[in-house]
């Protein structure tokens, strides 16, 4: 589809829709827990008005049509004309889906396609009150809505734009008041509108605009019978001496009344009360002076600048915050990042030189640069950085879904969601995570029922949590559903033929847990289309791995089960155990590391056919890793003492013999070259302090190919 916007513009509008679609489907599941909850109703009100809105500017007509009949829907809730039920929800949420799915559309340049006519003619019905006795009183509603959409153009302050005084200035012309003064207020305010329309800015009101906008505000009806009579007669003149003296000039308008105004502009319905509260004051003296000398407003030149200097800050505290902040391809961080790597990567090669010299300037300027190095990729990785509220933003609505489906009851808990990690991490978990909430719904979460059977709540919550721990994240998925029997678990293992019985029985609980994590293995004995093929873990374990993440599993039978995956929190540089196997560099990513010590070759054993090592009573599958990265130099006689490395790949930990460790050192990861792709084993490459090229170890996959 070519759309004739401006790219800006539609760039613009994805930009502002996109984020309120995001926190539309968290508002939608939330406001079903809390179908009472008035502000959150006019927040979703206002949402769907807003991306019409827009979707209307770029002449998107199915978009403002699917949007129209959801945004009148709620225009229904929040005037208590029918309640929020399950049912309603379920139409609401199709519709949204709807509006994603033309977003999406619009995002690819392409036509939206029209949400079906049998939606539109349910939301149509679900915009009706419930009781249709009431349905005329519906009929005046674009003035009340014109009205509670106004909060969503002002600022947190309260102070009030452009646009809400030009639809002030309309409200007079189509006013209610049919009084003779109210028909000479329009003609006060229209004849200087298309008087001043040439000589200044649209958006500027005028002098008699404003003093037009105070007369309706307090009433103009009330000066009908004797105009001139009531200064003679001294009304309540005290009041309005007082403020004209204050102000030095009757056409000033004061403090209280500009507070009124914004009353009056945001329908508080503080109209009739105003005027209670303040009778025949000020404007009452301004009002005679105006009808019988329409041209007088010329005459005091500076006012009218006085008057728009009393506008202005309201204009100018609206702007300055969508200056603060700047747009960014995120191709140009991606560049940015790189060219920080190639920064660290020069910073290493002059610390090693650096610290073969004596020079104590070298040395200092050498750690100067270290620091600021530190603080420039610290900087940058931060433009990168995301909440990850981002991912956990759509799972209530994946567990309202899902728990309607199974016909059970859920609560949904998250903490940590302002936790920040790199944008690709951001995108690269969603799908995993979604695999692990759906499980603990499906397998750990029990029928209402069995719940009560068991002395549990009917419902059942899960927990979505995350924090940072150093340089990784911490997100942990919990529930307190049935848990896992390790006995179920060992049989089934024997079942699918991943272990014998022997060896079998002889795993560990967690072993045991772990199992799920095998491809093909499911412990649900029936297929259904939320689980039981053993696809969904072992897809989450592999994601996981190629993050150079941990997965670990903890349960307990009947109280629940909870899933902890460890990533780090950036991809870009990666801390890294340089080592020497057989005189060639290799880069260990840290965090797959987890002791180090020296070991007398001589005292292994062999347990089921695979040399291992026992170290504080626990035992470790060996491997040489010279025999796999440098067979050339693998023959000989193996030599008595070794440095080992012990590894971990989720919940498994192996030893890792090397030659030399030369120490820890951060790297930048260089994919391979088209020659070298899909080595197995194999991360990518990098450039050492001391100017060599050593190639990064992918654990997992050196394991899954040579272990």
């Amino acid at each position: 589809m070519a759309l004739d916007a401006d790219e800006e513009i539609l760039q613009d509008f994805l930009v502002e829709a996109g984020e309120i679609l995001e926190n539309l489907s968290e508002q939608l599941v939330d406001l079903e827990q809390h179908p009472d909850d008035g502000d959150l109703l006019n927040a979703i009100f206002r949402g769907f008005h807003t991306v019409k809105g827009g979707a209307g500017f770029l002449q998107l007509e199915a978009l403002v049509n699917c949007c129209h009949s959801a945004e009148n829907v709620f225009d229904t809730l929040r005037n208590h004309k029918r309640r929020v039920t399950s049912e309603l929800m379920d139409v609401v949420l199709e519709a949204l889906d709807n509006v994603n799915s033309m977003f999406e559309q619009v995002r690819e340049r392409e036509e939206p396609t029209p949400a079906p006519d049998t939606l539109i003619e349910s939301l149509m019905e679900l915009a009706k009150p419930e009781d249709e006795a009431s349905q005329p009183a519906s009929e005046p509603e674009p003035a009340a809505e014109a009205g509670s959409e106004q909060p969503a153009a002002t600022d947190e302050h309260g102070d009030i734009t452009d646009d809400e005084f030009e639809q002030l200035l309309d409200a007079l012309g189509d006013g209610d008041d049919s009084s003779d003064a109210g028909a000479g207020d329009k003609a006060a305010t229209d004849a200087p509108a298309s008087g001043q329309g040439s000589g200044s800015d649209d958006d500027e009101i005028t002098e008699d605009e404003f003093e037009a906008l105070l007369d309706q505000l307090h009433g103009e009806g009330q000066f009908k019978g004797a105009p001139a009579g009531e200064e003679a007669a001294g009304k309540p003149a005290g009041k309005s001496e007082e403020k004209a003296s204050d102000a030095g000039d009757p056409d000033l308008i004061s403090d209280d009344e500009f507070e009124n105004l914004l009353d009056e502009l945001h329908g508080k319905g503080a109209g009739p009360s105003v005027t209670a509260g303040k009778p025949e004051s000020a404007p009452a003296a301004k009002k005679p002076e105006k009808k019988p000398e329409p041209a007088k407003a010329p005459a005091p030149k500076p006012e009218p600048k006085k008057d728009e200097g009393k506008a202005a800050p309201a204009k100018e505290a609206h702007h300055p915050p969508a200056e603060t902040t700047v747009r960014v391809d995120t191709s140009r961080l991606d560049d940015i990042m790189n060219m920080v790597g190639e920064l660290v990567l020069v910073r290493n090669r002059l610390q090693r030189l650096g610290s073969q010299s004596e020079d104590s300037e070298m040395h200092k300027a050498v750690s100067n640069l270290d620091v600021v190095t530190s603080d420039l990729q610290s900087a940058v990785m931060q433009t990168r950085m995301q909440p990850i509220k981002k991912v956990f933003g759509r799972f209530p609505r994946v567990v309202r879904d899902l728990s309607r489906s199974l016909k059970k009851e859920v609560d949904l808990l998250m903490h940590g969601e302002e936790t920040d990690l790199d944008k690709n991490l951001v995108e690269a978990l969603a799908d995993p995570l979604v695999h692990l909430v759906r499980n603990s719904v499906d397998h750990g979460i029990e029928d209402p029922d069995v719940r009560e059977q068991n002395g549990k709540p009917r419902k059942g919550t899960v927990t979505l949590s995350a924090e940072q721990e150093g340089d990784h994240i911490l997100l942990s998925i919990k529930d307190d559903g049935a848990g896992m029997d390790p006995e179920v678990l060992r049989r089934k293992a024997v079942e699918k033929g991943l272990y014998d019985e022997d060896a079998a029985s002889r795993l560990t609980e967690s072993e045991c847990y772990n199992l799920i994590l095998a491809a093909g293995f499911s412990t649900k004995d029936q297929i259904s289309d939320v689980s039981g093929r053993g696809v969904g873990m072992d897809v989450v374990k592999t994601k996981i791995s190629q993050l150079n993440g941990q997965i670990n599993i903890e349960s307990v039978k009947g109280k629940g089960s909870n899933i902890k995956i460890k990533v780090p929190l950036t991809l870009a540089i990666m801390p890294t155990l340089m080592i020497m196997v057989g005189g060639q560099s290799f880069a260990l990513p840290l965090v797959n590391v987890v002791e180090i010590f020296h070991l007398d070759l001589t005292k292994t054993n062999i347990v089921d056919g695979k040399e291992c090592i026992v170290v504080r009573e626990k035992v470790f599958p060996l491997f040489h890793v010279k025999r796999w990265l440098v067979p050339s130099q693998a023959g000989g006689e193996p030599p008595a003492n070794a440095h080992v490395v012990i590894v971990a790949m989720g919940t498994r930990q192996v030893g890792f013999v090397v030659d030399q460790l030369i120490g820890q050192e951060e790297v930048v990861i260089k994919p391979l070259g088209r020659a070298l792709q899909g080595t197995p084993g194999m991360a990518g490459a990098t450039i050492t302090g001391d100017g060599r090229i050593a190639l990064i170890i992918d654990v997992p996959s050196l394991l899954q190919h040579y272990g």
